[in-house]
């Protein structure tokens, strides 16, 4: 199977000069249906885990995956569903927190750099290196707490700037990034923290400073318009995923690696099938002959 739309062109940020979340809606199904969603997926999963196995053959390519979105986005829903196939030998996932240990005085990158994907491998960094020009722009104690002052004029522009040059880095050194926010609404969130409340199994992801950072949702979206607005680039673009609707998000995901993935036109690598595999082969199959 191929990712026949893949992820609408219009969902594609290449240039943010003119980006603001309020264009997009956090209910589009782009085209999608529920009752079909769960095939496909598992659809773009069988076709993943082939095209995994020639990226890591081939050892050419690396691809960096980005997931953002605000808190109960569905970020840790999507890497369950759309990334459930990929084998964990090339694959690692990494969640960056608020700096602390060694990384809390060094640079903002040292840590992100250290967790990029080799070629041959798919990394998915689940809440990245935006994190500190995202929730350490809201709450710039953080950034005082570690010797530094937010308040120096340029300083989230340089930040920013870094991140873009970063990207465009590993993307010279054949590192896909594909950046993907997970866009839902105040409304969509609101009921997803009710649903934490009520239900017993999900009550352990609810803590109190959820209310408290949903208070500053114009904030943090002023934060994501400027990081999508600084950071969208042809090389690293962002795609904006609707997230109202889970399954629809899940699939979008999915179809957006898959579409990463099928870019990089992975033959079988038959220059593999050598004389020495041939001639292994053979030594297995001669075994037989000199059973008693």
């Amino acid at each position: 199977m191929s990712a026949e739309s893949g992820i609408p062109s219009r969902l594609k940020i290449t240039d943010g000069s003119k980006f603001h979340l309020s264009d997009f809606k956090t209910d589009d199904r782009v085209g999608h249906d529920k009752k079909s969603a769960h095939t496909r997926i598992r659809d773009c999963v069988d076709r993943m885990t082939i095209l995994q196995g020639r990226l890591a053959a081939h050892g050419s390519h690396g691809i960096l995956v980005v997931l953002q979105g605000m808190d109960t986005a569905g970020k840790d829903g999507a890497i369950r569903h759309a990334f459930s196939g990929l084998n964990p030998q090339g694959f690692h996932l990494t969640s960056f927190k608020t700096p602390a240990g060694p990384a809390e005085k060094r640079d903002d990158l040292w840590r992100v750099h250290l967790m990029a994907p080799a070629r041959g491998e798919i990394a998915v960094f689940n809440r990245s290196h935006y994190e500190d020009v995202l929730i350490a722009r809201v709450h710039p104690d953080f950034v005082r707490a570690r010797g530094l002052d937010p308040d120096t004029p340029g300083f989230w522009d340089k930040r920013l700037s870094d991140i873009r040059h970063f990207e465009s880095y590993l993307t010279h050194q054949n590192i896909v990034v594909l950046k993907l926010f997970l866009h839902i609404s105040a409304d969509e969130q609101k009921k997803r923290i009710l649903k934490r409340l009520t239900h017993p199994e999900k009550r352990w992801k609810f803590s109190p400073s959820d209310l408290a950072e949903r208070e500053k949702w114009p904030d943090y979206t002023q934060a994501y318009e400027a990081a999508i607005q600084a950071t969208a680039t042809p090389e690293a673009p962002w795609h904006i995923i609707p997230a109202d609707h889970k399954w629809a998000a899940r699939l979008m995901v999915a179809e957006a690696l898959l579409e990463v993935l099928e870019g990089l036109h992975l033959k079988v690598p038959e220059e593999k099938l050598s004389d020495a595999l041939r001639t292994a082969r053979d030594t297995l199959l001669a075994e037989d002959s000199k059973k008693p």
